[in-house]
């Protein structure tokens, strides 16, 4: 067997169910989950509609590349979105998912003949990061996201000796778990360390349009054609329909940027078989075609936060994010209760589920930038997450009576 395999940790959601090995809550509160990040609003009608109307294609082998009316559609919502100038068969490549696609891209570009490489993942983080970077034969380098920044990534406190072993970086913009959305002055630092070390930029971007600000987030590739690096030099961005059109079993998403990282990522998915079927290719044209549904999508997304968050700010350290739809709180500390603790004791007495943070990060320098935090996924319909707020609020004010 691969001895890299031995470096995997568990996943959070593995840790979570040995946390509440042995729990029962009570059962007449019936169970509310926002401990996993998985769309629940439903599908809109028409990407449904051309995924069964095209099914002819299944007879016959997709190309890795996709068709040239896909990647065509994937500039098209780049050039609108972003305002860029982008060459769809030049410029992106289509991905079953980002989550695949990021695993993937970090085997094409990690050299593991090179003495020591290392990847820089943000603290905390997405875990297939980690995990790509160690199957990769590299070493994962955790970069803290600190709360006096609005959870922004510490870039600048990466020792020297560090980036120059850097291969690769993944940056997460809208950020799991934060929400915090990377402005143009920290982009503008990482393509300077791009060029002076050069390893290239991995832009997790899947929670892109799912914002509460007026102004949409700024995107890896807007950002490089802002500061004039219209050739997209060593950046890579990923995205999916997964959030975006509430379809994350379609396994749909998209890669663009350097035309040559494009080039060697389709060499290395020949191989890898990562070729997305036909009639998901069709379905997907129509999805990225249409933004009537991400704006109503967007909307329910608005219309839950404004609603929830005001409730829990009352009782915990938690504010409206940049963008995504998790909430990131503070675990109130006159309670006296770790993230994991508070997880089982709210599981065990309100049957809620969220996620500690110290499982979406790691300790790293002494510290655990997750400790003391939970997230909280609302992505159930807007009266189920206000009763999860409710009890939540029910069980911090309980426990403060004590």
């Amino acid at each position: 067997m691969n001895p890299l395999l031995q470096k995997l940790q568990p996943y959070p959601f593995e840790r979570l169910r040995q946390l509440f090995a042995g729990v029962t809550p009570p059962a007449d509160i019936p169970p509310i989950s926002l401990g996993i990040g998985e769309p629940r609003h439903p599908t809109p009608a028409f990407i449904k509609q051309a995924l069964a109307d095209n099914l002819a294609g299944l007879a016959s082998y997709p190309a890795t590349a996709g068709t040239p009316a896909l990647r065509d559609a994937f500039a098209a919502w780049l050039n609108t979105r972003y305002g860029l100038q982008v060459d769809g068969q030049k410029h992106t490549l289509p991905v079953n998912g980002s989550r695949e696609a990021l695993f993937a891209f970090t085997q094409t570009v990690v050299d593991a003949s090179k003495p020591d490489p290392i990847v820089l993942c943000p603290n905390p983080f997405y875990q297939i990061y980690e995990g790509a970077t160690l199957l990769a034969g590299a070493t994962p380098y955790y970069v803290p996201s600190i709360a006096a920044k609005n959870f922004a990534v510490d870039w600048d406190s990466v020792p020297e000796a560090i980036w120059q072993r850097t291969q690769l970086i993944f940056v997460c913009s809208p950020g799991n778990p934060t929400g915090a959305v990377m402005p143009l002055e920290e982009w503008k630092k990482l393509f300077a360390l791009s060029d002076r070390y050069g390893f290239v930029i991995a832009s997790d971007e899947c929670y892109s349009e799912i914002y509460f600000r007026d102004e949409p987030p700024l995107g890896g590739m807007e950002a490089a054609a802002k500061l004039g690096r219209t050739d997209f030099k060593r950046l890579m961005s990923f995205t999916s329909l997964s959030k975006r059109s509430n379809v994350p079993g379609l396994r749909s998403g998209f890669v663009a940027g350097d035309a040559d990282l494009i080039k060697s990522f389709a060499l290395y998915r020949t191989y890898q078989g990562g070729a997305m079927c036909p009639s998901v290719q069709t379905a997907s044209i129509a999805a990225w075609g249409d933004e009537a549904h991400v704006h109503d999508n967007r909307e329910q997304y608005r219309r839950k936060f404004a609603e929830v968050t005001p409730l829990l700010s009352g009782v915990m350290d938690v504010q409206l994010p940049d963008a995504s739809f998790y909430l990131w709180a503070g675990v109130p500390a006159h309670m006296g209760l770790s993230d994991t603790e508070f997880a089982r004791e709210l599981y065990a007495q309100y049957n809620v589920t969220v996620l500690p943070g110290s499982y979406l990060a790691r300790d790293f320098n002494g510290t655990n930038p997750g400790a003391g935090r939970v997230r909280m996924a609302l992505v159930a319909e807007t009266a189920e997450c206000l009763q999860a707020a409710q009890r939540i609020v029910q069980f911090i004010q309980s426990w403060k009576q004590r």
